[in-house]
């Protein structure tokens, strides 16, 4: 608990406030006339949505970003996506370090809430990891973005576009600079290189596994047996969802998205496809073009996410698979909930059930607000409203179009999938101490 004058904030608040003061800072140098190409002010709301879209790594947006933004307003962007990538308690405790100033129990409890971790032993330790890793991946992913984009961008731009999609694709944040190419194209122009999608899927992937997970891999020496449970579902659960969602889509989207690509590019799209949803939002294919059963595994994919403790949003994987495993044994009539020869606390459950309740809530009532405010496609709506709430950024281009009420809504579900539904719930829900009593215990039928 923190006390500002008469005001107590615990250590969720103080994220949530936080991250939206970073917004509306965001917001105010991006509405600057510096920050656009044709020099004049952009609206603030547009400047608003941007910036949240940037801090909470999503990659929704109303301009494109390399026609509108000047290299000012590019920069403000990337600075935000690092931000939001790393937590801004990271950030703060970055410069601390620098500063050798003494990181304190308070800080160190803040660090914990924002890293998302379980232990505050070691957190400093696990922050200075995570400021390593990072660096680790996206200077090779911008090296080797860099080489691949050289030769048609020149030097220069070379740079500057390995380093930007390199910490982009890191962060899950889908803030790309191929306007050049065609507005909102996305890397469309990339869909038959191999090198620049690999490249892209693994920092996607790197990014969404969470710092938590590297941590134990690093520790336990790469051995699968000494990994941590959470380690273990993560690891699986990703690699089931990307090879099972990548045949999926190469089935379904045969005839339709991917029917002009050769036999190569139907791979590599239906791999990318099946990686991005999960809250990265680069695209290599036309989102426009796709099946009615493709974008229903898109949206399927947009809800799961990544995992906890990383870039990425969704529900997580762990609460995907902890659902999952909780049907089952209910459904053989067992007691536990057992993974990987381990037993899940009832708290857990109660916690992912919590989230996903939540979640599914706020999604359902923003997709009916949408839709009576403005007469899109219903299907068109819940792509944005998922893609939002999940900080993807993937759309089927409606996002310019939204009136301003819709654009608060988007980026207010943006901003919820970033900082988390539950933290949300728990800022808003008024604070009650429980009553020194049991009440009386009665069944209720269920299903």
């Amino acid at each position: 608990m923190l006390k500002i004058g008469r005001i107590k904030l615990n250590y969720t608040e103080i994220i949530a406030f936080g991250t939206m003061g970073i917004i509306l800072i965001g917001a105010f140098l991006l509405s600057l006339p510096v920050s656009s190409k044709s020099g004049e002010t952009t609206p603030f709301i547009d400047s608003l949505f941007t910036s949240a879209s940037a801090l909470c790594v999503t990659g929704l947006v109303v301009y494109d970003t390399f026609t509108h933004w000047s290299l000012f307003g590019q920069s403000v962007i990337l600075l935000l996506i690092q931000i939001g990538g790393l937590g801004f308690m990271t950030v703060i405790t970055l410069f601390s370090m620098f500063l050798r100033r003494k990181i304190g129990l308070k800080e160190r409890r803040l660090l914990m809430e924002s890293a998302n971790t379980l232990k505050i032993g070691g957190i400093v330790l696990l922050v200075k990891k995570i400021i390593i890793g990072t660096i680790f991946f996206e200077s090779i992913g911008a090296l080797i973005l860099t080489l691949s984009f050289y030769p048609e961008m020149g030097l220069e731009a070379g740079i500057f576009n390995g380093i930007f999609h390199s910490i982009s694709a890191f962060c899950n944040a889908g803030f790309d600079l191929m306007g050049k190419y065609g507005q909102f194209s996305s890397l469309t122009v990339y869909s038959d290189n191999i090198v620049v999608n690999m490249t892209i899927m693994i920092l996607i992937i790197s990014g969404g596994t969470g710092f938590v997970v590297w941590d134990d891999i690093v520790s336990s020496h790469v051995c699968f047996r000494k990994f941590q449970l959470h380690t273990k579902i993560v690891l699986i659960t990703t690699a089931a969802l990307i090879l099972i969602s990548a045949m999926l889509f190469f089935v379904v989207e045969n005839d339709h998205s991917m029917i002009n690509m050769n036999i190569k590019e139907k791979i590599l799209a239906s791999l990318f496809q099946s990686v991005t949803p999960r809250t990265a939002g680069f695209s290599t294919i036309n989102l426009n073009e796709l099946s009615e059963g493709g974008s229903l595994l898109t949206i399927i994919l947009m809800i799961i996410g990544g995992s906890p403790g990383s870039t990425a949003g969704g529900i997580k994987t762990t609460t995907f698979i902890t659902l999952l495993t909780a049907a089952w044994a209910s459904a053989s009539q067992r007691t536990d909930i057992l993974i990987f020869k381990r037993r899940l606390e009832t708290d857990t459950l109660k916690k992912a059930s919590s989230i996903t309740t939540i979640y599914m809530t706020i999604a359902l009532i923003s997709i009916i607000f949408i839709s009576a405010i403005q007469e899109f496609p219903l299907k068109e709506i819940m792509f944005e409203v998922f893609s939002a709430l999940g900080t993807v950024g993937l759309s089927l281009g409606i996002t310019p179009s939204l009136n301003s009420l819709s654009k608060i809504i988007i980026a207010l579900l943006m901003y919820g999938g970033k900082v988390g539904v539950l933290s949300i719930a728990a800022v808003i829900a008024e604070k009650k101490e429980s009553a020194p009593l049991s009440r009386p215990f009665e069944r209720i039928i269920i299903g």
